[in-house]
């Protein structure tokens, strides 16, 4: 077992965590096979989380912080409302490689939902999510790029719904879905409605559908 710094050590057990519990489900792994996996022994996780759930709760937030880094950085350099928008509808991360191990951890928070502390985690992970779609939404409305028919709050509900069913979709490895034989993607469909035809998802060589896993909502 080497030595790392506790800050260091508390990420690598989450790394090891977010692997096992998106392989064997949340209730199937053990912390015996974790402690295992991180080269460490059982004590040296209980010395960082007080218990399994515990390390479920901390899996379910830093996945919240990703995803909101995630939506930051494809932001960051531009101005325009409406590309803000459609950058961040090409960005789901639930089908993403930095991110789906984490949502197929937070799913498996359905069956475990009457728990307090998990429901609470939950609900803080989409509050923040909600909260940052909100905002953007609310940016593009007020530059008369978002239709202000309905609410900022409500279509922000709406992307995380949408997002999410694809997430789980693609999830459970159904072939061929969210594209019909044109070619033309349910992230188009969602970004025209949305902000119109002058801010369609971009798409650099990460993002293309014919190269890795599709980065969509």
């Amino acid at each position: 077992m080497s030595r790392l710094p506790a800050a260091q050590r508390r990420e690598q057990l989450l790394d090891v965590a977010e692997t096992l519990f998106s392989q064997q489900g949340y209730a199937g792994a053990t912390t015996a096979q974790i402690a295992k996996a991180a080269g460490v022994t059982e004590p040296i996780i209980y010395r960082h989380f007080k218990s399994k759930r515990d390390l479920f709760v901390a899996l379910i937030e830093r996945t919240g912080r990703r995803t909101l880094a995630l939506w930051q950085g494809d932001v960051s350099d531009s101005e325009d409302p409406a590309r803000r928008l459609a950058r961040i509808l090409a960005d789901n991360p639930m089908v993403s490689p930095e991110g789906r191990a984490g949502y197929k951890v937070l799913l498996q928070a359905i069956p475990e939902i009457e728990d307090a502390l998990i429901a609470k985690a939950v609900a803080e992970h989409m509050r923040m999510l909600h909260e940052f779609l909100t905002g953007e939404i609310r940016r593009a409305q007020e530059a008369h790029r978002v239709t202000s028919r309905f609410s900022a709050e409500v279509i922000a509900w709406t992307l995380i719904h949408l997002g999410m069913g694809y997430g789980v979709v693609d999830a459970m490895h159904v072939s061929g879905h969210g594209r019909d034989e044109k070619g033309t993607h349910v992230r188009e469909v969602i970004a025209r409605i949305l902000v119109g035809p002058q801010a369609a998802p971009e798409k650099g060589p990460e993002k293309s559908p014919d190269k890795g896993p599709e980065k969509t909502s």
